[in-house]
């Protein structure tokens, strides 16, 4: 990882909560049976600890990648009111078309956040994945991101118990020695009130789950329980300021996690 990366994110993560902020691409359920439009809700949010949430701004990018063709879906885009265990903040729904079966990979690059009681932006490039017919078709190919975390377990199906490792890329090369903020959904939102539901866990002690990427930028962390995870590569893209701040640019990956009934 080039030293200044590596300092901004470890300065990031200092100054992160226990659990820190995760921009989200959410609907409940990334393996699809039927074609139609799939709703998605984009909210900035602690779900860790089911804590604050944060406003969003209108994303400068909303798209989904289908067979190797970038497909933007920003026209979808309607503001929303998420209301969490502690606020309302500002957020999105979005919709995903999905015809044909195979891997629907959606990335989001937000507006920069200008987080007030740090004195930084942070702007996290967030990526989800959808499956039709159980039927593999890229989920393992990077979108060519800024930074982004591609994955190297199926996304769509990782079951509790087992691992998940991904590999960090920085403008397409593999980062070492990142460390990378690991997240669960505790509260699941709710897709017709875009309420927060109720917790099925609290936060863990200690402070954040970290992983550490080895020299290829490879980290794997075992999954303790089904549900979603997210996992953070805080500071690792190129860009390190905006409107004359410090930024903090992240790469977000999102997977779903089963139990073996």
């Amino acid at each position: 990882m080039k030293p200044l990366l590596f300092s901004a994110a470890l300065a990031a993560l200092a100054a992160a909560p226990a659990c820190a902020h995760f921009q989200l691409i959410y609907n409940p359920e990334p393996n699809l049976e039927r074609p139609g439009d799939v709703p998605l809700r984009l909210i900035f949010w602690h779900p860790m600890e089911n804590g604050h949430a944060m406003d969003m701004g209108k994303p400068l990018e909303l798209f989904y990648v289908f067979k190797g063709e970038k497909i933007d879906i920003g026209e979808t885009l309607a503001p929303i009111t998420f209301t969490g265990a502690q606020n309302g903040a500002a957020a999105f729904e979005a919709a995903l078309p999905v015809k044909r079966n195979g891997d629907y990979i959606v990335g989001l690059v937000p507006a920069p956040y200008y987080e007030e009681s740090e004195d930084i932006y942070i702007q996290q490039i967030t990526k989800v994945f959808f499956n039709k017919g159980g039927i593999p078709s890229g989920w393992n190919e990077p979108l060519g991101l800024p930074t982004e975390i591609v994955p190297l377990n199926k996304p769509t199906n990782v079951i509790a118990g087992s691992t998940f490792s991904g590999r960090l890329l920085s403008q397409g090369a593999p980062v070492a020695g990142a460390e990378i903020e690991i997240e669960y959904i505790a509260a699941e939102p709710d897709m017709e009130t875009n309420a927060v539901g109720e917790a099925t866990v609290g936060p863990v002690p200690g402070g954040a789950i970290v992983a550490i990427t080895d020299e290829n930028g490879v980290f794997t962390f075992g999954i303790p329980r089904a549900g979603h995870w997210g996992f953070a590569a805080l500071g690792a893209g190129p860009a390190t300021e905006h409107e004359g701040k410090e930024l903090s640019q992240d790469a977000v990956i999102w997977i779903k996690a089963y139990d073996l009934d």
